[in-house]
């Protein structure tokens, strides 16, 4: 059996997942969770993490810290406006975005796709783009396709806000929306979103694809097309007794409306008639949902841990692993019970000794080891004003249990100390949930001054 996922399914299962990451419910919150002080080897080489269950234990117990996603969007790979690049028309033929992307990102942080690729009168061979996609440059309205000196033909989907921006817009992607707000909310982006989604043209023919070019043509033929639309015309350029391309008249009445299904008729043909094929936009038209246009299936989380996060986050360690966490719940023996929906936690297990940590000698990123339970952890943080604490993690590396009471424990560097409560645990039950991500990165350092802008991109 041969089968796919469509481009339409594979966005209804990203849409799923970022509704969910949207919804105000508690036992959908989603949390980015940060851990892994210790090293992945003597030369802490990041290794690649396995998708299996025991990888899913480890890398719970290396957590530190969480705090919810703050936000999450849909987002497609970024291709930025530059001229004498080539860029290809949208066709529906297309699989994914192509070697040649049909969309662009200009430095007005405004998203364009091309309808129509500047071709050669003489070859029909692509020519690369000079002139910077702009409504505002070409005078026509927003809502409008419009073409360039350059002879591409564009159309405005979308302006990314700075808040978008500052959350989404990376190096390698871009966000995009569906705008969802009433017109007495949005922002200028939004209503500016809201009238293109609200004015497109259904079922317009956005091109013709030459299939093969034919031969013994002194003339161009007239094209008419048949379908279930109507308004659409095209014009034939002919070199060489063939036809070389084909383009729509113009940006808007000649690409027609209504065309759910069409083929070319030809007069004055050559002697062996070209085989055209006309190129379909969506029956919704281009711009209703740019999420379907751009092909998005995937989703960024985005959250920003600030400095310790009131406490909740370790300024004093290092972290060196990422990981994406849904609907975590309370431990057993903390109120109020069920599930966790607290904006930041950490999350470490901890103990606490019986004297003065600062005279213990106990340094983060050591070993300590239990003398009755032979229990060995890492040390994440020391805390003396916090009730003698030792914040630690348990790993692959380490022989896990609980420190015993009353045992003494020794540190890797020579510090000793007493256990008063050898096996606290904190707010949230670090085991509960669902792991979704797991992304091991080189050593990122904190500090009380830092913010995190940690993105988590997930492609369906």
């Amino acid at each position: 059996m041969v089968a796919i996922l469509t481009d339409t399914m594979k966005k209804q299962m990203a849409k799923y997942l970022f509704d969910e990451a949207v919804s105000t419910s508690d036992s959908t919150e989603y949390y980015i969770g940060i851990g892994k002080t210790d090293t992945y080897d003597s030369s802490d080489t990041t290794i690649t993490p396995v998708r299996h269950t025991f990888e899913d234990r480890i890398a719970r117990g290396n957590l530190e810290s969480i705090k919810k996603v703050a936000a999450a969007s849909f987002v497609v790979p970024r291709y930025t406006w530059s001229s004498g690049t080539t860029y290809s028309s949208w066709n529906d033929k297309q699989s994914g975005v192509g070697t040649n992307p049909y969309y662009v990102l200009t430095e007005d942080n405004e998203v364009y796709i091309c309808l129509q690729q500047s071709k050669s009168a003489t070859t029909g061979a692509a020519n690369p783009s000079t002139v910077k996609p702009s409504f505002s440059d070409a005078g026509v309205n927003q809502v409008q396709a419009f073409e360039t000196s350059d002879g591409y033909r564009w159309k405005l989907l979308y302006a990314i806000s700075a808040g978008n921006a500052s959350n989404f817009l990376t190096s390698g992607f871009i966000p995009v929306e569906l705008v969802t707000v009433d017109s007495g909310s949005a922002n200028a982006f939004q209503l500016q979103q809201l009238n293109i989604q609200n004015t497109p043209t259904p079922g317009q023919i956005v091109g013709v694809q030459v299939v093969s070019g034919g031969s013994g043509y002194t003339s161009a033929p007239t094209l008419s097309f048949r379908g279930n639309g109507s308004g659409a015309t095209a014009t034939a350029t002919v070199s060489g007794g063939q036809i070389v391309k084909v383009e729509m008249d113009n940006e808007s009445g000649g690409l027609g409306s209504g065309y759910d299904f069409a083929s070319i008729a030809q007069s004055g043909g050559g002697s062996s008639n070209a085989t055209l094929r006309p190129i379909i936009g969506p029956r919704e038209g281009f711009g209703k949902d740019p999420r379907n246009d751009l092909k998005s299936s995937s989703i960024m989380f985005n959250s920003k841990p600030a400095g310790t996060e009131s406490g909740t986050f370790n300024t004093s360690n290092d972290f060196r692993q990422i990981t994406l966490l849904k609907g975590l719940d309370y431990t057993d023996s903390a109120s109020p019970g069920g599930t966790f929906g607290v904006n930041s936690a950490q999350v470490n297990r901890r103990l606490t000794v019986t004297t003065d940590i600062t005279t213990t000698g106990f340094a983060v990123d050591e070993i300590i080891t239990g003398g009755t339970s032979g229990v060995t952890a890492f040390i994440d943080k020391v805390d003396s004003g916090g009730g003698n604490q030792i914040f630690f993690h348990q790993n692959e590396k380490t022989a896990n249990g609980a420190f015993t009471d009353g045992e003494t424990i020794t540190g890797s560097l020579g510090g000793t100390g007493t256990v008063d409560s050898g096996n606290l645990f904190s707010l949230v039950d670090i085991y509960s949930g669902d792991l979704l991500y797991i992304e091991n990165r080189a050593r990122i350092i904190r500090s009380e001054a830092q913010t995190e802008d940690i993105k988590i991109i997930i492609t369906v």
